[in-house]
């Protein structure tokens, strides 16, 4: 199982649940007071653990699954009451909606779950469980909120690196654009000004020299150089006038301009293949600034240290996740890992990433070569 599939939240009910099952069966095998009931109850407990196991991809529909297999049991299999591993996983399931689903949402899951717990008193259960049940829920519920909450301001707060990411790009392009303007200012009123009242003394100084024609020649020569470079000076202030008035600021690095990132280093003398969508869907900013610094990072690492070895880079993206890849061949790899190098490089794309709960693969492959892999979780939509 790859690093990439270990950090995927979804491994979280996909462990629990079954475990949930485990512990069903145990507290039946070791536990009489199940008695005649325990093939009921340990049917209950499995079948909740499976419904959490649902809640990996559909939390809201997972926990309403888990939340209704106590009652049914005791329904149709005459279970005989709340058990603990079942109030363990309804705890978790309901965490779980809390943590993965909006408030609103979540908190459906939380009253279906307390109703369905609460309706046990009616069919033979104690009515102390009508509210010990709901309360116990409630602290699972509540964690499941805290946790989302921290979620989302760690988004919030990538999504404000990103914004002061791009801030501090125009700012420098600004501050370019400013000290190009008056670099042209100082050319055309110092420089060519001065150089003007140079070309027209020395016609004053060939008037002069009439009479002396070696002289005058030499004279007439630098007032021609002179004349020539103030076309030329004034040529250079035209040009950085038209670039300052004319020139847009540089867009915002995304994935939109992958094609552009690798004619670049095509251009520096990289071979590379692409393989992406015709289109990608509209991501977060923070997502799609930090893929492109992903992408550019790895193939200026391919660029640095194998040096100029055939690549390939692949994005993917489908409604979980968006995935990219930059690896080059067998047997241009790098002479020797690029993970054991003291390379700031792969720190600094496992810093963005943890910015946006990615994951970074980088290593060799068994064929020889080394590749850069990156998964980008999606928000749900």
């Amino acid at each position: 199982m790859t690093m990439t599939r270990l950090r995927d939240v979804r491994l979280i009910p996909l462990v629990f649940g079954p475990l949930v099952g485990a512990l069903a069966v145990l507290e039946t095998e070791l536990d009489g007071f199940f008695g005649s009931a325990a093939a009921a109850t340990r049917i209950s407990g499995v079948a909740m653990g499976a419904g959490l196991m649902v809640a990996a991809w559909h939390p809201l529909a997972g926990t309403v699954i888990a939340a209704v297999c106590l009652p049914v049991g005791m329904v149709l299999f005459d279970a005989p009451g709340v058990s603990g591993a079942t109030m363990i996983g309804m705890i978790g399931a309901v965490a779980w909606a809390g943590r993965r689903e909006p408030p609103r949402r979540s908190a459906v899951a939380l009253c279906v779950a307390g109703v369905s717990f609460s309706s046990t008193a009616l069919v033979g259960a104690s009515a102390w469980e009508l509210f010990f049940v709901p309360a116990v829920l409630l602290p699972g519920w509540f964690m499941g909120l805290l946790a989302r909450r921290s979620s989302d301001r760690a988004a919030e707060l990538a999504e404000l690196a990103a914004a002061l990411d791009a801030e501090r790009e125009a700012n420098a392009q600004a501050a370019v654009a400013q000290e190009r303007t008056r670099i042209a200012r100082e050319v055309h009123d110092a420089v060519a000004h001065s150089v003007s009242v140079m070309t027209l003394q020395l016609g004053g100084l060939r008037r002069l020299l009439a009479d002396r024609p070696a002289e005058q020649e030499v004279v007439v020569g630098l007032e021609r150089l002179g004349r020539q470079t103030v076309d030329e000076m004034r040529g250079l202030v035209g040009i950085l006038r038209e670039r300052v008035d004319g020139e847009r600021p540089a867009p915002v690095p995304s994935l939109a301009r992958l094609d552009e990132l690798v004619a670049d280093v095509r251009a520096a003398g990289l071979t590379v293949t692409l393989d992406a969508p015709a289109e990608l869907p509209r991501l977060p900013p923070v997502l799609d600034l930090t893929a492109y610094r992903v992408l550019q990072e790895a193939l200026t690492n391919v660029l640095r240290h194998a040096g100029g070895a055939p690549t390939a880079v692949a994005v993917g993206c489908t409604a979980q996740a968006l995935t990219v890849e930059v690896r080059n061949g067998p047997g241009l790899a790098p002479r020797e890992p690029a993970a054991s190098r003291t390379d700031h490089g792969l720190v600094g794309m496992r810093e963005r990433l943890a910015m946006v709960h990615g994951s970074l693969h980088a290593g060799r492959e068994p064929d020889g070569g080394f590749a850069v892999r990156a998964r980008f979780p999606l928000p749900r939509t």
